[in-house]
């Protein structure tokens, strides 16, 4: 795993929740739209996160990301 490979999976995640009509999924729906496994998907959100990008709440015992 390098710094550039998470960013490749950082740029998935934003993309399948910006193609996304709400722009937000829950975390199994972006898990599905990217097909990265539960590491991978954890640092991309990681990733975004830090960057400022992403609203991460829980709804309903799913945590749910959308795009700032």
């Amino acid at each position: 795993m390098t710094i550039e490979t998470i960013g490749t999976w950082a740029g998935e995640v934003y993309k399948a929740l910006e193609n996304s009509e709400t722009r937000m999924l829950g975390l199994k729906g972006v898990k599905k739209a990217t097909k990265l496994k539960k590491d991978e998907l954890m640092a991309a959100i990681g990733w975004l996160g830090r960057e400022g990008k992403l609203v991460i709440t829980e709804n309903d015992e799913e945590i749910v990301l959308a795009l700032v």
